[in-house]
């Protein structure tokens, strides 16, 4: 099955570049206030991750705030992986509160909650009618957002550089998300001092998804292949690869192979942690403009459909899987089955990730260099170790052909059978 344009189809010629102003270094998140002041925030409802409730770091950015002369509301109702309920929950406080402005200090379903709640209390509606269709109603964001300052607090989701919300809707089997421009933050503080509190495993999980989100963008379809839109309008946000968005995902992979390895090992190697959060920025703005395709397509229904899986480090009160492993235990095969559509830049993905050079028709090359640096942090062994076996692959399918707004960006658009094949070939991984 193809989604390429025939050769007489009019081609796409513009690809569009947008980032948050993100400010990096250790110390950053102690301008909390001063860069709310300068958004304009008088009053913040500020998302704040429950674990870092009197948490030294937290406790100075909440007094960096109210040095400036805000009003804070906090809010601390955050569910990892944020479903439907924890969403509207947060949006109703927010409508509540009156705010001019949200503050979000955590890690991605932290900043992913901010999001939402700030869609909904500046422009009303629920949550399903904004999320991506078909699963939800795709109702189109009707202009900006109040000001949203995110202050990251894992290395990886790099939800502080995009447009993009995620949600687990457990009743469907499945997660989607919610997409646009005007959901991108105002300002990053990016500090890795916020780091030394994650566990091991919540920095593996997050810093597999960052190499995963800088491969998946390197490596979509290149822009020049989509049909040129009627509208400006009618532009998708994933626009497939392109030069600029091609730079960030580059050297976040070349930081990932770097570091990861060191930033799990260490919560004090605030050098690794560092330029893990850089690299989950970088790899935000490659995949905000790129796109993710098919590992993230995977990746939805293993999150969402089976809800048994308790990660090391992870909060026991709910079963999940944390994103960055639903994600990378299907990327191997993913990359394996995409191969042929552009074996140089398969290859040169591999090198970037490991510093190797590897022959031309190397099709292992890149699979291998992510099963070693899986191995290597401790991410589960492949999809069977996350709970499923072969009776789920047709939900499992089902769930990915769901993603037609991410797997439009693959290099080489997966059927049914395909994605079956991906999913039966990462059932156990090693």
């Amino acid at each position: 099955m193809s989604a390429f344009p025939t050769h007489d189809t009019p081609r796409e010629q513009l690809f569009t570049i947008e980032a948050t102003p993100v400010k990096f270094g250790p110390g950053a998140a102690a301008d909390a206030g001063w860069e709310a002041a300068r958004l304009g925030i008088r009053r913040a409802f500020v998302v704040l991750d429950p674990a870092l409730l009197g948490v030294e770091a937290a406790d100075g950015v909440l007094d960096s705030l109210r040095a400036a002369g805000l009003d804070l509301v906090p809010f601390t109702d955050i569910r990892v992986e944020p479903d439907l309920a924890s969403l509207e929950r947060a949006a109703a406080a927010a409508r509540e509160a009156g705010a001019d402005g949200f503050v979000a200090l955590g890690g991605g379903s932290t900043i992913d909650t901010a999001k939402v709640a700030n869609l909904l209390a500046t422009h009303g509606g629920t949550v399903m009618d904004y999320v991506n269709p078909p699963i939800g109603g795709g109702r189109p964001v009707p202009g900006p957002l109040r000001p949203l300052l995110a202050i990251p607090t894992t290395s990886g989701s790099g939800s502080e550089a995009t447009t993009v919300a995620i949600l687990d809707l457990p009743d469907l089997g499945v997660k989607s998300g919610i997409s646009h421009r005007s959901m991108r933050p105002a300002q990053a503080l990016v500090d890795p001092e916020l780091t030394r509190t994650a566990p091991a495993s919540v920095i593996a999980s997050a810093g597999l998804d960052v190499v995963c989100h800088a491969a998946e963008s390197l490596l979509s379809r290149p822009y020049t292949t989509r049909p040129r839109p009627a509208t400006p309008a009618d532009r998708p946000p994933y626009q497939g690869s392109n030069p600029v968005a091609d730079l960030w995902s580059a050297q976040a992979l070349r930081y990932g192979g770097q570091y990861l390895r060191r930033a799990v090992a260490d919560p004090d190697d605030v050098e690794a942690r560092g330029f893990m959060m850089l690299s989950a920025t970088m790899a935000g703005v490659g995949f905000g403009s790129a796109g993710v395709h098919i590992p993230h397509s995977c990746a939805y229904p293993i999150a969402g459909l089976r809800h048994t899986y308790h990660a090391p480090g992870y909060p026991r009160d709910h079963a999940f899987v944390p994103h960055g492993f639903s994600v990378i235990v299907t990327a191997p095969a993913a990359f394996r089955f995409t191969f042929d559509a552009d074996p140089a830049r398969h290859v040169f993905a591999a090198s970037l990730l490991t510093g190797r050079e590897y022959a031309p028709d190397d099709r292992e090359a890149l699979p291998n260099a992510l099963l070693d640096l899986m191995r290597e942090v401790g991410a589960p062994s492949g999809v069977a170790e996350l709970g499923y076996g072969e009776g789920d692959l047709p939900a499992l399918v089902a769930g990915a052909l769901k993603q037609q707004r991410l797997l439009a960006v693959a290099p080489k658009v997966p059927s049914a059978e395909d994605l079956e094949g991906i999913f039966r070939d990462s059932f156990r991984n090693w």
